[in-house]
């Protein structure tokens, strides 16, 4: 959350020459409303099984670079869809995170006790982020350009 990957994601897709497609942006078009109303609504198990499918379908869909929300590696099956994929993880560390977003209730799952609940997140996630990872771009401190350089170089990729 508020790690740059649509900004950085967008900058990726324009110097690789390539399109850019976001899976939380897919969800809200699709369901007709913010990732934090189907988290009211229905509750984070009913979100991560359209986000699943959200996932399957712009892997299928799509060549380009593609955002994945933060929680979509949580699931063994999108996990295994990335197996094989070039995968940039874009890191900060809390502090980072209240720089960038404040850690503010706007974010579902950090509404009690933010800072608490990021790094619990993060304990739960980090690994998952690094097993599918082709390259871990650490964000602390750096522009997007300059995040999107790293991970240009990281992945050995050339622009279009």
């Amino acid at each position: 959350m508020g790690v740059g990957k649509s900004t950085v994601g967008q900058l990726l897709a324009e110097r690789l020459g390539v399109g850019y497609r976001d899976t939380d942006e897919d969800i809200v078009a699709e369901q007709g409303r913010t990732i934090a109303e189907i988290f009211v609504d229905g509750g984070e198990p009913a979100f991560r099984a359209i986000e699943k499918q959200a996932v399957r379908r712009a892997l299928a869909e799509h060549d380009g670079v593609l955002a994945l929300g933060g929680g979509s590696v949580l699931d063994e099956d999108t996990r295994a869809l990335l197996a094989g994929q070039r995968v940039v993880y874009l890191s900060m560390d809390v502090e980072e995170a209240v720089k960038r977003t404040g850690l503010n209730v706007a974010r579902p799952l950090l509404m009690i006790n933010p800072r608490k609940q990021w790094r619990e997140l993060m304990e739960v996630r980090r690994h998952l982020y690094e097993e599918i990872a082709t390259a871990v771009v650490s964000t602390d401190g750096r522009t997007p350009e300059e995040v999107t350089q790293v991970a240009l170089d990281a992945l050995e990729l050339k622009e279009a």
